[in-house]
Parts: C-alpha cells; structure tokens; sequence
C-alpha cells in the first residue's frame, strides 16, 4: 500500500460541443520543420478543439489565431524570468510587444499568459525560484495597467513536483519543503487575483518511472486495484494527483484557486511503454473520463485540460527520454497516429481530423548502400546521423525498432536528410549514402519527407514590423533603459 501511494506524484524529467468539456492543446515548435499556423487552426477547428497553449508569444505564430474562435494561453520561457523580475518596465515592454498587440476588435482570444514554465523543477536547482514570483507580480500588475486585468490572467505552469504527500495519500499532500514559502506566495496571489494554477501531470512518467507501479492505475478502464485514503477510494492516478494538489491549496489558505491541467497525454515512441496501442488505451479512457465533467472525488468542479501535445517535435531534448519527441497525437505532418474519439462519447475507432493541404518537399529519400566500409566507419556515419538528426523511433519495439540494421542505418540517414530539408550535402555520409526516388518506408516505419514550410513568406513585409518591434524592446531590455 505505502509503494504505490508514492508514485502519486509524478515527477517530470521535462463544454464546447463535439468535444470533451474543457479540452485544449499544448503546440510546440521544436521541430526541424513545423506546420504552417493556418494548418494548426484547421486542425483545431475540424476537431473542435478551442483552446491552445504556447509556449512563447512570436507574434507571427500568434497573429494567426485572430478572428479564429480559438482560445489563447501565451507563454514566457523560463529564460526571460530574471528580466520581467528585475523592472516592471520590462514586463510592460513584454505586454505592449505581445499582448495588447493582438487585442483589437476581432482579434486573438488571449486569456492567460503562462509566467516560465516548470520553473521549480528539482533538475533547476532553485535557479528561478528567486524571479518566478516578481515576474509574476510584475506581467499581471502590466496586463491589469493595459486595462485587461479582467479577462487576461497571468499564472506559472508548475510540474506536479512541487506538491507531494510522501506514503500517506493524498490527504497528506503539501508544497515541497525547499519551496513551500514561495509557493504560498504564488498560489495567494493566484487565490487574490481570481486566476487558476496550472498543473502539468503525466501519468505515463509514474509507470515509466517506477518499475513497481501498478500499471492499470496510469489508465480509466477500471481494471486497477483501488486505493482507499480514509473514506476516498482512487482508481487511476490522475485523481490521486489532483486531490493532492487540492490538499496542498487547503493548506496554504488557498482553496479555492481553479485548478487547470496544462499538460497531459502519452508518448508512441521512445520507450517500452510509449506505444500507438498504450497511447489509444490512455486517451480512450481520458475522453471518456473528462467527458463526464465530473472532476475528482474532492474537486468537483470543471477542469480544463490541455493535451500534451499537438503534434512531435524532433529537436526536442530527450535528455528525460527518447519519449520526449513522441507526445504527438498527430505525426509531424499533422496526420493522426491512431484512432480515438476526442468526445469520449462515440467510437473510439474514429480518426481524428489531420492537416490538409499539407505541403511536402519532393519525393526523396537518402538511404544507406552497402560498400567495403568498415564497421568501424559505418558506427561513426551512424552516430553522425543520430546526433544531428533523431534515432529516437529506432529503440523499444516500435515499428521502426523491428527494422534489420542495415535498414536502420538508412532510417538514421533519411532522418537527418529530411531534417537538412533534404540538401544533397547531407546525404553522403563518406561514400555510404544515396537519394532514391522510390518510397524507403517499411511496413509500419515511415521514413518521412520533409515538410515545405515556406519560412521564406515569413520572412517577407508582413513581419518586417514585429521583427523591428521584438529588436527594438531586446535593445531596452539589454541597455537596461
């Protein structure tokens, strides 16, 4: 009893119709190629999906989502903290230069600005724990001077490190020591300025983490042993979690803070765990769960969820795991991995709606051909093309995993090709490379094609502004004026 109530926590190494009340999505950009935003507000859209979660504010991107419908969670990275900490001025540069831009009659729907980003992860150190709060103070203070204060709140998406109820359930839950005064600072100011705290929760990293898990519990089918906590009993993770966090806001005077989960989901690759097939399991039972609006057995309210993630990104660090670059419920292409219906209230063998008129580079694939090289050169062509490129699909039983080395070593080539854009160049590998025309997909493996992005439309006149905006506010903030 006392090993399972420990892996309740997870520690990250990292009623809208037709779909699930409350449901948003995380899209990230750390990608060799990424969607245009017009294919991500299609995607939103034919899946009615209205809400989005960034994780910074480029006014290009953001732009895109005016007159949308679609809801916008902006984002600060965890590296302008000690800026916005430092002056308020900075804070108000920040707010006229990516938020009140956007604000005009049929523009984005912007809702929150998420302050950093996991800033009190144990693997920080305590290095934002100083910033995190005044940058907090100071872009709120900023966005209620704008006069948007009503409609516009700033919160901190916080790992659900930060809480923790040791052997004893969630019931005993509370702030980690080494940050509980900081905490109770944050979530007060939450509690006093009516915005919510933003929890990321993985149940995937509790299996994944912790061999002793009991794997049921990670999902909703209801096949988990029940674990009682005084007159509560818990059947999946994702309460326990919850009501943790609930315990811990009771205990910091801060109860009736609204809680939104700002990062949920499951891998496909990446780990023996991060499956298509585990993938579906989850989210199966997610929709369904969350389709209920029922909350937890001690917050009854509604939650807002947002799925972690969009679409994978291959440049991700996968210093956590190979996982990292797998959260995608759709490939990089903006196609759906496998069937489930993001209602949770229909058949689970529906595909969710991909992205159309998905432009691609030409049909080419760079592929390995055996020659006299020696095993030692061919490791090192190898290696080559998994530290430039990404390899994370070739370990763990994937589809990709089955291949025969040979036809590994030409998946680690067509990899860095397609992220090269495919440039001749980075086909040749000493002699042990060629470009075919024919498709070097196998079985289940796709060997992708690289997306045209037409970056270059993006460098033209309509963002000559926001890039003489962006370097002009760096400039304040560097001559610290």
């Amino acid at each position: 009893m006392k090993r399972a109530w420990v892996v309740f926590v997870v520690v990250v190494v990292g009623h809208m119709m037709g779909v699930a009340e409350g449901l948003g999505v995380n899209w990230g950009n750390q990608a060799a190629q990424n969607l245009h935003p017009r294919n991500i507000v299609q995607m939103l859209k034919d899946n009615n999906i209205t809400k989005v979660k960034l994780f910074d504010s480029d006014a290009w991107v953001v732009k895109h989502f005016a007159g949308t419908g679609i809801e916008v969670m902006l984002g600060i990275p965890n590296l302008h903290l000690a800026s916005l900490a430092d002056k308020y001025k900075h804070a108000q540069e920040w707010v006229k230069a990516n938020l009140t831009r956007h604000l005009y009659q049929g523009g984005v729907d912007i809702k929150y600005v998420a302050v950093g980003n996991e800033p009190f992860l144990k693997a920080y150190n305590g290095s934002n724990l100083q910033t995190t709060y005044p940058a907090l103070w100071n872009i709120q203070k900023a966005i209620n001077e704008a006069g948007h204060g009503d409609k516009i709140k700033a919160t901190i998406p916080q790992n659900a490190d930060v809480y923790d109820s040791g052997t004893k359930g969630p019931s005993a839950g509370d702030f980690r020591p080494d940050i509980r005064a900081t905490m109770k600072q944050i979530v007060h100011f939450l509690r006093d300025n009516n915005a919510p705290f933003v929890v990321n929760i993985y149940p995937f990293l509790s299996l994944s983490l912790n061999p002793d898990f009991p794997i049921e519990f990670a999902f909703f089918s209801g096949g988990a042993k029940p674990v009682q906590d005084g007159q509560i009993t818990y059947d999946n993770v994702l309460d326990a979690n919850l009501d943790t966090l609930v315990w811990s806001l009771r205990r910091a005077n801060s109860g009736n803070v609204p809680i939104i989960v700002g990062e949920i989901g499951w891998p496909t690759d990446g780990d023996k765990y991060a499956t298509a097939d585990l993938a579906k399991k989850f989210y199966d039972g997610f929709f369904k769960k969350i389709s209920k609006t029922k909350g937890t057995p001690l917050y009854k309210d509604e939650i807002e969820y947002y799925l972690f993630g969009l679409t994978d990104e291959n440049m991700k660090s996968i210093a956590p795991g190979d996982f990292e670059r797998h959260w995608g419920v759709f490939r990089y292409d903006g196609q759906p991995k496998f069937p489930t219906d993001l209602t949770g209230r229909g058949s689970s063998n529906r595909m969710p709606v991909g992205a159309k008129t998905v432009k691609y580079l030409e049909k080419k694939w760079c592929v390995y051909v055996n020659s006299s090289e020696t095993p030692d050169q061919l490791a090192a062509s190898m290696e080559y093309a998994c530290t430039h490129g990404d390899c994370t699909a070739l370990e763990y039983g994937g589809p990709c995993g089955k291949l025969d080395n040979s036809t590994k070593v030409s998946y680690a080539y067509n990899m860095l090709f397609q992220m090269m854009y495919q440039d001749v160049e980075s086909c040749d590998f000493g002699g042990l490379a060629k470009i075919v025309t024919r498709n070097a997909s196998v079985g289940d493996c796709l060997f992708p094609i690289s997306l045209d992005t037409d970056w270059a439309w993006r460098l033209g006149t309509d963002v000559t502004s926001t890039f003489i905006l962006a370097f002009f506010v760096s400039l304040l903030l560097l001559l610290d004026l």
